[in-house]
């Protein structure tokens, strides 16, 4: 049909052959992007068929203690919408993936994938309302043991830094994989955690977690809300979208 409305010949249909022509190979690059968006997209179709249905992953810490107290909102305003949850650290390849959106952590600088901003992260320490008796001064830090995520032991210097502590070597220290693995160290009264107070908030309430020095350590990386580039939503992809946005914009309003 497509050689026909073109009225050239695309192919060379040989014995148990099929090649291009010369005007098939110089058309093929112009139309390649469009053959794989159509494969994608016929690929997601089948892989969910019901387009109230929407597959996220989502950055563990802001799962657990920031999405999912909050789920029923959604549930109440969208109640034909199913959201698929799947909890990662990693980048997902929206092209060959069947997942629809996801929540990064980092500085916003991703390419391939449309971006909104959802919140900056913000660390306070936090420990067991028992590890934090007899902490008078920050000094005092220094003697309990400091968790760190892995990577992120450098937030633990600036914070003492800020909080005019010499630590030259932070002797008792422990790491962990993830931030809601240092929580829960930290409730556990293994020693004092960096967590971003929002995060942390129903553990605030419930006195599970105290904040002893009220300080913040402000960072440059925030969490945002992405999908591949340029692509067509749909219905329950933009509830989603829309509702999470709000969420955030509530959540910033009373301290404005």
């Amino acid at each position: 049909m497509l050689e026909e409305f073109l009225g050239l010949k695309l192919f060379r249909r040989e014995k148990r052959k099929v090649s291009l022509t010369a005007a098939g190979e110089r058309y093929l690059p112009s139309v390649q992007l469009a053959l794989d968006e159509v494969e994608s997209a016929t690929r997601r179709l089948m892989t969910s068929p019901n387009l109230s249905a929407v597959n996220i992953s989502v950055a563990p810490a802001f799962l657990t203690r920031w999405l999912v107290p909050r789920i029923t909102r959604f549930q109440e305003q969208y109640p034909d919408v199913e959201l698929r949850f799947s909890s990662t650290t990693g980048f997902i390849d929206f092209e060959h993936s069947d997942t629809d959106m996801a929540v990064y952590y980092g500085e916003g600088n991703w390419r391939g994938v449309d971006i909104h901003f959802l919140r900056y992260l913000v660390s306070t320490p936090v420990c067991s309302p028992r590890l934090a008796e007899g902490m008078n001064t920050p000094d005092d830090l220094l003697k309990r043991t400091l968790i760190h995520v892995s990577g992120r032991r450098q937030e633990w210097q600036q914070i003492l830094q800020q909080l005019g502590v010499r630590a030259t070597t932070m002797t008792r220290t422990m790491s962990f994989s993830s931030t809601a693995l240092a929580v829960s160290a930290a409730i556990e009264g293994i020693g004092v955690a960096l967590a971003d107070r929002a995060l942390v908030q129903r553990e605030l309430e419930a006195g599970q977690l105290v904040i002893p020095f009220d300080i913040t350590l402000d960072k440059p990386r925030a969490f945002y809300l992405v999908y591949q580039e340029k692509r067509q939503l749909t219905y329950g992809m933009q509830a989603f979208r829309d509702w999470i946005l709000h969420e955030m914009q509530q959540d910033l309003t009373p301290s404005q």
